[in-house]
């Protein structure tokens, strides 16, 4: 299994079924690859744990997070409304948030997605740093949360 290199973020990934702990580790990795730059903060929350992409610590700074869920992983564009969304890909009907659930990490790799996340990385307030190697910085874990893996079957 791939790791983060963080072992506390690969200690929440772990409590997942290995499905989604490989979807997850997968995703982390691309998303990654492509933003070298950008500071990880990570949110273990009561329903879900949020690896976000940003280009500093604030949270208003988000770009785009992977999200696992007990049953799959979504990708998260955190001003997806002002995307242009011309396959109409991008899920939701909020103010602001715009999600794609993701079939597989290879899901990433569709240039619809890259561009969505291009333009994502372009309206952000604020560039990603060059050569700044962001780091991952634990924001917060909930000390009451549903179950990583999915209860019943």
């Amino acid at each position: 299994m791939a790791a983060t290199g963080h072992p506390e973020l690969d200690s929440f990934i772990a409590r997942y079924t290995p499905d989604v702990e490989q979807q997850t580790h997968a995703a982390i990795a691309k998303m990654r690859k492509r933003l070298p730059d950008a500071t990880v903060l990570v949110y273990d929350n009561y329903n879900a744990l949020a690896v976000a992409f940003a280009t500093d610590e604030k949270v208003s700074n988000v770009i785009l997070s992977i999200t696992a869920y007990p049953r799959w992983v979504t990708l998260f564009f955190m001003y997806g409304v002002k995307l242009d969304d011309p396959d109409g890909l991008l899920e939701g009907s909020g103010n602001q948030i715009r999600s794609i659930r993701l079939s597989a990490p290879e899901t990433l790799d569709d240039p619809r997605i890259e561009a969505l996340i291009a333009n994502a990385v372009a309206m952000a307030e604020g560039p990603l740093k060059p050569n700044t190697n962001g780091g991952i910085i634990i924001k917060s874990v909930s000390a009451k949360q549903r179950p990583r893996r999915p209860v019943g079957g």
